[in-house]
């Protein structure tokens, strides 16, 4: 290898090494997704929130949780409540349980 290309990697792979933190952040901060929800209402996802617990995208999305194609999975209350999709982590032990019926209002907003 040159010595040119040498020293450009020596600047390049640290500063790639800094920015993955960036990209893999679960989404933008102030960025909320909304999904329609059925009839409990329209579900909001905060992902600033899920990112200040230091989750990121590749936590859900690699292992097999949700693809991360748009619409790539049915996400219903029954799968969610097998401990599929939201409910793995919203179990009641992990995160504050989705089955709960006093937690509703934690996703599912009210209909406008």
């Amino acid at each position: 290898m040159s010595r040119n290309l040498i020293c450009i990697w020596y600047f390049v792979l640290p500063l790639l090494l800094l920015l993955i933190p960036v990209l893999s952040s679960a989404i933008p901060e102030g960025l909320v997704l909304t999904f329609p929800g059925g009839a409990g209402g329209p579900v909001t996802f905060d992902g600033t929130k899920h990112a200040q617990k230091g989750f990121t995208c590749d936590i859900c999305h690699t292992s097999g949780l949700f693809q991360t194609k748009k619409g790539g999975d049915k996400m219903v209350m029954a799968f969610m409540k097998q401990g599929k999709f939201c409910g793995f982590c919203h179990n009641g032990k992990q995160a504050f349980a989705m089955g709960d019926n006093a937690n509703c209002r934690r996703c599912h907003q009210q209909k406008k």
